[in-house]
């Protein structure tokens, strides 16, 4: 995982900077979406078990205004958010892809036309999908620390929507 010329990278010691990370994030993907109604944002969340990967997506999707409680899709596969900002309408599909035994259950399951819909898919364990998910905008790996709420967090632009993105969170500055 090495930085990027698109990247941010942080050190958080506690949950409350994981949040301040997350609804930055959200906070640029929003006014992004928002200019773009019709856009549709890829993002790959990766670390092992226990790293803050559904702990980042709670924030992230509640950053963007969804107050309803955000919970993991291990078993159900996908959760999806309705997201209002300003007046367009966006769906957040949160996918957890952590139980698939083979990426042909992806291709099964139908999920690629949510791929398409304005709005952003945000993937957990995306390798257990094989090769068969478009390309990310944005990758977050997520490791954890000694401690229990800590964690690195490396968010890396793959193209050049991720990378207005990550350019213009606030606070946070990209090579």
């Amino acid at each position: 995982m090495a930085k990027t010329p698109a990247s941010i990278e942080q050190h958080c010691r506690q949950e409350a900077q994981t949040a301040a990370l997350a609804k930055a994030f959200a906070a640029s993907a929003s006014r992004f979406l928002t200019q773009n109604p019709s856009a549709h944002l890829n993002i790959a969340l990766e670390g092992d078990l226990g790293s803050g990967k559904t702990t980042f997506a709670r924030y992230l999707i509640q950053g963007m205004g969804y107050e309803g409680k955000v919970k993991s899709p291990t078993y159900t596969l996908c959760e999806p958010y309705s997201l209002q900002l300003d007046k367009d309408l966006f769906t957040a599909h949160h996918f957890d892809l952590y139980r698939m035994k083979d990426p042909l259950e992806w291709q099964e399951a139908g999920f690629s036309e949510y791929f398409d819909v304005p709005g952003f898919c945000l993937i957990e364990w995306p390798e257990k999908a094989g090769g068969t998910l478009p390309s990310f905008d944005i990758a977050i790996y997520l490791t954890a620390g000694i401690e229990e709420n800590e964690r690195h967090i490396l968010m890396e632009a793959n193209t050049a929507l991720g990378i207005s993105i990550l350019k213009t969170m606030s606070g946070y500055t990209t090579p």
